[in-house]
């Protein structure tokens, strides 16, 4: 009943296992038997009811794409409350794919009914770059003229549905950056480095300490202006992602670069799986897409050593990095070359922060809750710095009035701040 329409069942031999290396469903009894992936699914933390885990929302998205049945409201409901944090599939024995086989259950259900205008102009600036180059001046411009008072006492933004995207808002960088930033140390080789769309202006520190970072080890940084949004926004959220996909794979593969860069693993999760009809296109990407703290970590100079830095940090993990990435170690490994630092996890790792890119502003009762356990754990952690890997949930957990003014950073930026 649950067999994927990707794979070839005929060719299987007489094992009658599934030849195909495209995602599946497990046979519904096989799902239902296990349960590995409850423990940690973060909205059955929430909730504590079988219908708010991955096992029960599997039967939605065989419903959806193998069966072509009509689900129910409740039924729909439960699927959207998932996060896509993905959690649950290194937990998963039977290999489910469940990220990407969200990912068409929502693009199926996008197909039957319209979206409304707010998703729909969000989606336009996302894709839009020089869209939102325009919207920077005026919201830096509300952010110092005082109006956030009112305007959120008046209930506009509740009503326009917007108090939740307001309330992430920090004053955004209002320069482009430059498109070629060379080396400060002994020329090694050149890279180009992904911005993003959200984070280029709002996150335009992590950005420079990469630049910085990367410049001391030898490397020019190129940043091609044409780049655009990674495309997780549009395909989380069942909308085409492939105009976003074709014009990154054009900008970057025709640069002369060892390495293509990305400081976000939410970004860098998305662009680790593209997928585009030209293969050599996607192969080329793919070849020299690189993780920040994995690309300084392989190229760190043995003679390169940091200024001492006293105190403790705790280390959030996005589940991009736990669960897509898979290469959260490197942080730990690379923030020890600070001399003086301790370095320790924060607890609770594997449960979603709340964020979940999009999640945070269409779930925010759901959002709050896990930010609360979040939040929860940086001040039971007490350390000096708590760092994120991840921009989204560095925004969403930064807004959070509970951390008392205490900041969650890239971990980059410490590394750029003892450079000597």
């Amino acid at each position: 009943m649950f067999d994927f329409m990707d794979m070839d069942f005929n060719s299987g031999g007489e094992t009658g296992e599934p030849s195909g290396s495209g995602p599946y469903i497990p046979d519904a009894g096989e799902c239902m038997r296990c349960g590995m992936c409850v423990g940690s699914c973060p909205t059955f933390r929430l909730f504590q009811v079988d219908e708010e885990t991955p096992r029960r929302r599997i039967r939605t998205i065989g419903k959806l794409l193998v069966e072509n049945q009509p689900v129910s409201d409740a039924e729909l409901q439960h699927l959207n409350n998932c996060l896509q944090c993905r959690a649950c599939e290194p937990a998963c024995p039977s290999r489910m794919a469940y990220g990407e086989l969200f990912d068409r259950a929502r693009a199926a259900l996008a197909s039957q009914a319209p979206i409304d205008w707010l998703a729909k102009l969000a989606f336009r600036v996302i894709e839009q770059k020089r869209w939102r180059n325009r919207l920077m001046p005026l919201m830096d411009l509300y952010l110092k003229t005082g109006l956030r008072t009112p305007l959120r006492k008046s209930g506009l933004l509740k009503k326009l549905r917007l108090a939740e995207a307001e309330a992430l808002l920090t004053p955004p960088a209002l320069t482009a950056l430059k498109p070629l930033y060379p080396a400060t140390a002994n020329r090694r080789g050149n890279v180009a480095l992904f911005t993003g769309c959200v984070a280029e202006p709002f996150d335009r520190e992590t950005l420079l300490a990469a630049i910085k970072l990367l410049n001391a080890i030898g490397f020019d940084v190129s940043v091609p202006p044409q780049q655009g949004c990674c495309g997780a926004i549009h395909q989380h959220n069942g909308q085409s992602a492939a105009g976003l996909i074709a014009n990154n794979l054009r900008v970057f593969n025709a640069l002369p670069v060892d390495a293509v860069i990305h400081t976000a693993s939410g970004c860098g999760a998305m662009l680790s799986e593209y997928r585009a009809d030209d293969d050599a296109a996607v192969q080329l990407f793919g070849s020299r897409l690189a993780d920040i703290n994995e690309f300084l970590l392989q190229h760190w100079p043995e003679d390169l050593l940091l200024k001492p830095v006293d105190g403790t940090a705790a280390v959030h993990e996005p589940c991009s990095q736990r669960n897509v990435l898979k290469n959260q170690q490197a942080v730990y490994a690379l923030l020890a070359k600070i001399p003086g630092l301790a370095v320790a996890p924060l607890a609770d790792n594997r449960i979603c922060c709340g964020a979940g890119g999009s999640y945070m502003l269409t779930h925010p009762d759901n959002a709050e809750a896990l930010r609360t356990l979040k939040t929860q754990a940086v001040a039971a952690a007490a350390a000096s710095t708590v760092v994120s890997g991840n921009f989204g949930c560095m925004c969403f957990l930064n807004a959070d009035p509970a951390l008392n003014g205490q900041k969650i950073v890239h971990p980059i930026r410490l590394l750029a701040g003892a450079l000597p």
